[in-house]
């Protein structure tokens, strides 16, 4: 979910062109609940499956619509496992907007699954539904993962694990939103979903919106992206039934409604609300048992690692990972050159080997680590869970001024060089007690010898009487021997859009600081068990982008 373009969460595209519809080519052939197409027939059809469309009703009367693509050998009266997404990207003309097909057909969203994973090979279907308000369903579309969400994931379920070619047993697969709608159903406890893979998903939905009470640009940015989506214009070939069911959500349709109502659903500023609680995911998964993969890059600028420490800790099932230093990709994408954007090989091999495992009940062949992490050095290693941390360190950081102006105002205080590698990892914490009203922000440097540093951690907050905690995004960083930490406390200050698009209310005020509680988990590299990867592409952009300069001499000492 979120953005392609780099200025919010979902900030994905500018969607050009939604009122108006492509010309269809003639002669595709369309499928319906009984009739089902072959590639021959339309070859948006993914080769060697057979495509059929449906419509369910939610528990609160939405109707969605769902694609199906089940193997094209299976017998009328055959049976599979289900792999099913929910989300809004699934409308057949197009994922963000309107992508120029010729004719109507089901969505590529997840191509790469049916082709290099070889879903259908494998002996799965797979079962892509519309998110009310969005393509074939009908409704109004809110703030991700609430009750919309929940009913629709709960419908979803509910119909697919019935259906005469469905085995009962469902696992959810996604990226992003469908990732966040993964981590839903998780959340329902559903006897039917057997396990989830959550790829770069949103842990807690507050938290990506509003940091310490300062919002990001994605409470704008984010019910306008999917007002856009949910007006966009279907195939005009596309069956009556999708077509009517569609022109519900257009903004000058029927129900204008629906796109102040979504806006209106991400603006509550009270973190403690009802709206908020039902969306922290990684607080909903406590005593959860349904077998998780999931991925998540810690320098993600999209959808940050913030609360999944607290999912993992909440989630008492089996658990997988692949965590690393890269941004918002799925398992398996390539650059444009070829390399693996998340540095490690078998993707799909690895998720079906799990999904074999949880769903059929089929021993793995492959014994593969339950934690994969990728390290800023970009080594890899196999852990058991995370964070593994040998030691934990309280660094007291003395005190200065700054002035909340929002520019450049601030003070930095940094470590003695730490005469061995040092990893920075889990989530750190700082409690910052301070005089003055505005906002904070804390960064972390990894600072070179020759004084030239990296900023590896940010974190915002609104001032609060006494003390302000900030909680940090989770990390996996290792100072190299003879590097220092340096620790930056200051105004909110601008930043390149991929890693900083706070939006403060300044309050122009000297702030004083007393002083601060730096609270870090850290570990020894050289007891890593290493397993195959490479370094993930995004990490050396990262890095070039990042650039600092921390001054002041040393002041504490990582033990």
């Amino acid at each position: 979910m979120k953005k392609a373009l780099p200025t919010g969460v979902l900030a994905l595209a500018i969607l050009a062109g939604c009122a108006n519809a492509p010309t269809p080519a003639p002669a595709a052939v369309v499928a319906t609940d009984t009739h089902s197409v072959t590639h021959a027939e339309n070859d948006r059809v993914p080769e060697g499956a057979r495509w059929t469309q449906h419509y369910f009703p939610t528990a609160d009367g939405v109707e969605l619509h769902a694609d199906v693509l089940l193997p094209e050998d299976l017998p009328a009266d055959g049976q599979v496992p289900l792999i099913l997404s929910a989300g809004a990207y699934f409308g057949h003309s197009g994922q963000l907007t309107i992508d120029g097909f010729a004719h109507t057909g089901p969505s590529e969203r997840f191509a790469d699954l049916t082709g290099e994973g070889r879903l259908l090979e494998r002996g799965y279907g797979l079962v892509m539904v519309d998110s009310r308000g969005f393509g074939g369903s009908t409704g109004c579309t809110e703030a991700i993962g609430g009750p919309a969400d929940q009913a629709d994931v709960t419908a979803a379920l509910d119909w697919a694990s019935t259906q005469p070619w469905s085995t009962g047993s469902i696992a959810m697969y996604g990226k992003s939103l469908d990732g966040i709608t993964a981590l839903v159903g998780n959340n329902l406890r559903h006897p039917a979903l057997k396990a989830v893979v959550a790829q770069e998903p949103i842990w807690d939905v507050r938290r990506n919106l509003r940091s310490g009470g300062v919002p990001r640009s994605t409470v704008t940015s984010v019910p306008t992206i999917y007002n856009q989506i949910a007006a966009q214009a279907q195939m005009p070939d596309d069956d009556p039934r999708y077509l009517s069911n569609a022109a519900w959500d257009t903004a000058t349709g029927p129900h204008p409604e629906c796109p102040i109502l979504n806006t209106a659903s991400y603006m509550d500023p009270n973190p403690d609300s009802e709206t908020w609680k039902i969306r922290n995911l990684a607080e909903r998964a406590k005593g959860t048992t349904t077998p998780i993969f999931l991925t998540q890059g810690f320098l993600e600028w999209n959808t940050e690692p913030e609360g999944m420490a607290e999912f993992l800790t909440n989630h008492q099932g089996p658990k997988r990972a692949w965590l690393g230093q890269w941004d918002h990709k799925r398992g398996g994408e390539r650059t444009a050159d070829g390399r693996l954007e998340l540095g490690r090989e078998g993707w799909f091999d690895e998720v079906f080997s799990f999904l074999d495992q949880h769903v059929r009940g089929i021993p793995p062949t492959t014994q593969y680590p339950a934690f994969a992490i990728e390290d800023s050095t970009g080594a890899w290693r196999a852990e058991q869970s995370w964070p593994r941390a040998d030691r934990n360190a309280t660094v007291q950081v003395g005190g200065g001024t700054y002035t909340d102006d929002g520019a450049a105002s601030s003070y930095v205080q940094r470590s003695h060089p730490v005469g061995a590698p040092t990893r920075l990892t889990g989530t750190p914490h700082i409690a910052v007690t301070a005089q003055g009203t505005g906002n904070l922000m804390v960064r972390l440097h990894d600072v070179a010898p020759d004084g030239q540093g990296v900023i590896v951690n940010q974190q915002v907050s609104a001032l609060e009487q006494g003390d302000t905690a900030v909680q940090l995004k989770s990390m996996d960083w290792t100072l190299p021997a003879g590097h220092s930490l340096a620790v930056e406390i200051g105004t909110v200050q601008p930043g390149i859009p991929t890693t900083n698009d706070w939006l403060p209310t300044t309050s122009g005020q000297q702030v004083t600081v007393q002083g601060a509680r730096l609270d870090l988990d850290l570990d020894d590299p050289s007891r890593d068990v290493g397993t195959p990867g490479t370094p993930a592409p995004w990490a050396e952009l990262y890095r070039l982008s990042q650039v600092s300069a921390p001054v002041g001499p040393p002041t504490f000492t990582l033990p």
